[in-house]
């Protein structure tokens, strides 16, 4: 079941409809679901951030989802997200008006919106926790409330993101990984001081970044955000992400 499952992973790929307008976007209906294609962007290049897949748990209707707070009933560590989206058309300026989907699994590895198959056997069909849709700054910036993600066999923890620039035409799908090792929020939160908040599976079959299936060749770390706190204060995620758009 989870050697399919981390196949999957590597090759799914979905579409959606499209839309002509940020506010329709988020509103109405969902865009158009094809990536840019672009190299790795190291800090301080100006060069497109990696294309990932965005499967096989993809936000079914992410436009009925504009909201920053996604924890839903979800409980966990808290953690906070803040992605700035830059564009490389614009001397990795920063794209304000862009449409940033977010979405990640819970404490224990599963997805909302899905469910009761071989690859996730907990039927989440019917609720849409841990997702969710921001509309880019001035500045690049959006922002999310959320929990600090679980883990699954086969994949590092991660986070989806999906960018659209503000007329609806998606320009990169790509997945954010998280600093490991000793003393990171990723040893801590599945230590034992992650026990008192519903973490419970430890590090035992973890899959770490240089052996998962989407950031094994990402040898400069440039998918690794920036994460710091603590698990009583919890924890704040910061990465940037350039586009072509």
């Amino acid at each position: 079941m989870e050697q399919s499952r981390k196949k999957f992973l590597k090759n799914f790929f979905i579409g959606a409809a499209t839309v002509p307008a940020i506010l329709e976007a988020c509103k109405k209906a969902d865009v158009t679901e094809t990536s840019s294609t672009g190299s790795g962007s190291g800090s301080g290049s100006c060069t497109v951030s990696p294309t990932e897949t965005a499967g096989p748990f993809p936000t079914i209707t992410p436009s009925s989802l504009a909201r920053s707070d996604i924890r839903d009933d979800r409980t966990g560590v808290a953690m906070s997200i803040a992605l700035t989206i830059k564009n490389i058309n614009n001397s990795c300026a920063a794209l304000a008006g862009a449409i940033v989907d977010i979405w990640h699994c819970d404490k224990d590895g599963n997805y909302s919106e899905y469910g009761g198959t071989g690859m996730q056997s907990t039927n989440y069909t019917s609720v849409h926790f841990l997702r969710g849709r921001q509309v880019t700054d001035s500045n690049g910036l959006v922002s999310f409330t959320s929990i600090f993600p679980g883990w699954y066999t086969g994949r590092a923890t991660h986070i989806h993101v999906h960018i659209y620039n503000a007329s609806g035409r998606s320009v990169l799908i790509t997945q954010i990984a998280f600093p490991e090792g000793s003393g990171t929020a990723v040893a801590t939160v599945n230590g034992s001081g992650g026990v008192n908040y519903g973490y419970t599976k430890g590090l035992s079959g973890y899959t770490y970044n240089a052996s998962d299936s989407v950031f094994s060749d990402d040898r400069t770390g440039v998918e690794i955000a920036t994460v710091t706190g603590s698990l009583s204060a919890g924890y704040a995620l910061t990465h940037t992400i350039n586009v072509s758009a």
